[in-house]
């Protein structure tokens, strides 16, 4: 049997999950909750597979904070979201607590049948926008993750001149300050700015002190 907890802070659609899910031979609905707190609770003290989470209950995000604890403690845990929320804000942050699915209220009931049966044999079965989000959202990362690499790799092959001239910004000093500084003309420091630019892969001297600040290595400099 596919033991459930159900965590729904709407009594009477609480009731219809439970029902729901106990009319299913092959599944049992062992404990529910009404808010974020209970559901924590619960989830540590019954031997459980799945866990139906509800994100509004007593605060707009009560749902993703109980998963978040839920998960702190047992990263096998497996959380299927079923709420009202469809923005992309929402579904991200949901899932990236590292739930198995999002489903919105109001699907048919074998969607929901199906998403804790896939859940339980450890498939992973995202459709729609849902899917399209995160795979969406994974690729950025990849592509981020590449850039980042791309940019401290690129910070060995800096000549000493660049690395001054990146110090000089990281000091919040304009271009004409900075010529001064290096006793040079106005264009010989734009010029060497161009370089630095495309040598880091960025368009604009803020993105480079902002890296390096985010990364902590203005000591490099």
């Amino acid at each position: 049997m596919i033991k459930v907890i159900i965590a729904e802070d709407f009594n009477l659609l609480r009731e219809d999950l439970a029902e729901i899910i106990s009319q299913q031979d092959d599944m049992k609905v062992i404990g529910t909750a009404a808010n974020g707190t209970e559901i924590i609770e619960l989830a540590g003290s019954v031997e459980h597979d799945i866990i139906l989470m509800d994100i509004e209950m007593e605060s707009v995000y009560a749902g993703i904070r109980a998963a978040e604890s839920i998960r702190d403690k047992n990263k096998d845990e497996k959380i299927i979201y079923l709420t009202a929320h469809e923005t992309e804000e929402m579904i991200l942050t949901a899932m990236g607590t590292g739930a198995v699915d999002y489903i919105v209220k109001g699907a048919a009931e074998e969607k929901l049948i199906h998403s804790i049966r896939d859940a339980y044999e450890g498939r992973t079965t995202l459709e729609g926008r849902v899917k399209d989000l995160v795979m969406q959202e994974y690729k950025r990362l990849q592509e981020s993750e590449k850039s980042l690499l791309f940019f401290v790799n690129n910070l060995s092959n800096l000549t000493k001149t660049e690395r001054e001239l990146i110090r000089l910004l990281l000091e919040n000093n304009k271009v004409k300050k900075i010529a001064e500084v290096r006793g040079v003309e106005v264009v010989t420091i734009k010029s060497q700015i161009n370089t630095l630019l495309k040598k880091l892969g960025s368009s604009r001297t803020k993105e480079i002190t902002k890296t390096i600040r985010n990364l902590n290595l203005t000591h490099l400099f």
